[in-house]
């Protein structure tokens, strides 16, 4: 199969995280994101074993019980980090966190909540190779759905601070013990689709062949 590799390119270069664009009013048919789950599940998992689970939040009192959950850790950790980022001038982050400011406040409105997650747990003390096999197994399947989304007209965020609090979500959504949740993904059509590509440094600045 040829493929057209400046949409691909595209595709894959300007799937951003979405905050402020997100949609609040727009409702998502579920038939989206069944497909982009269909989409995901041809992601590559370790051993085989396909340990993906999907939990998707549509009912408003549930959406705003998690957004409550994700401001408990999102409220000092974004305020810490708009500190250091005024002290080291630096204005692309503030501006990243401006907008997860936002979406934070505003975390309860977004459409759907789709919070992916792995079955199983890792043991305590599980080496390096054990975290990296497990989290390899559902990521790329993670990714695979947001790029889904953006080539339907949707955007979506990854964002992981609920899990500060991850016992509380696994409560109010009926979560088994023995199922990880790995980030909580608020998934809306986008208010335009015409994302740009971000500024990023020359690969050759982070490449190295052979050895470090």
């Amino acid at each position: 199969m040829d493929f057209d590799l400046s949409q691909t390119d595209e595709l894959l270069s300007t799937t951003r995280s979405v905050r402020k664009r997100l949609d609040l009013e727009r409702a998502v048919p579920r038939s989206i994101i069944e497909d982009c789950i269909a989409v995901s599940q041809q992601a590559p998992t370790g051993t085989n074993s396909q340990g993906w689970r999907w939990v998707i939040v549509e009912e408003a009192e549930k959406r705003a019980a998690l957004a409550d959950i994700y401001r408990k850790m999102a409220k000092d950790y974004l305020a810490m980090e708009g500190a250091n980022a005024a002290e080291s001038g630096d204005k692309q982050t503030g501006r990243v966190l401006e907008s997860a400011i936002f979406l934070a406040e505003n975390l309860q409105h977004v459409p759907v909540h789709v919070i992916p997650c792995l079955q199983g747990r890792p043991p305590a003390g599980t080496p390096l190779v054990g975290i990296a096999a497990m989290m390899g197994s559902i990521f790329p399947a993670v990714w695979s759905f947001q790029l889904a989304l953006r080539s339907r007209g949707l955007g979506s965020c990854l964002t992981s601070l609920h899990l500060a609090y991850e016992s509380e979500a696994a409560e109010l959504l009926g979560i088994p013990e023995d199922v990880m949740q790995v980030a909580l993904l608020p998934v809306a059509y986008t208010k335009g689709t015409d994302f740009k590509r971000a500024v990023r440094p020359d690969p050759a600045t982070i490449i190295h062949y052979n050895q470090w």
